[in-house]
């Protein structure tokens, strides 16, 4: 049965920079299945960062250009790196396998139930 554990979040100054860890176990051999999560209080769930199907890393509008996923399947591990960060990436992180990928989209619907997530909170 696979499952994922999140951590590394905090709170940050805005501008500043976090890297959030996504540890799998269990049946996942291809850690680029995992992907990022986020909840922003009073928001839906959203799909921040992924790989889709051909290894691309793809990314929410918001963030591009400041967050990149990288994956290590020797550690099992998925990571987040933020930067520039900003007050409105104030929520809670969550990795999970996403339904379905193509080449050009990865879904919003996920495999596995929530974990607990991670906090990251952006505020001077």
């Amino acid at each position: 049965q696979e499952q994922l554990v999140e951590s590394g979040g905090g709170l940050v100054q805005p501008g500043g920079s976090l890297r959030l860890s996504c540890a799998a176990s269990g049946s996942i051999r291809n850690i680029q299945t995992v992907a990022w999560y986020r909840q922003i209080p009073g928001k839906e769930r959203q799909l921040v960062a992924a790989f889709t199907s051909t290894g691309t890393p793809t990314y929410t509008n918001s963030v591009k250009g400041r967050f990149t996923i990288s994956g290590d399947n020797v550690k099992s591990t998925v990571y987040l790196r933020m930067n520039s960060l900003k007050p409105e990436d104030t929520a809670v992180y969550y990795c999970n396998i996403p339904t379905f990928r193509t080449s050009v989209t990865v879904s919003d619907t996920v495999h596995l139930g929530w974990g607990q997530g991670t906090q990251v909170t952006v505020s001077s």
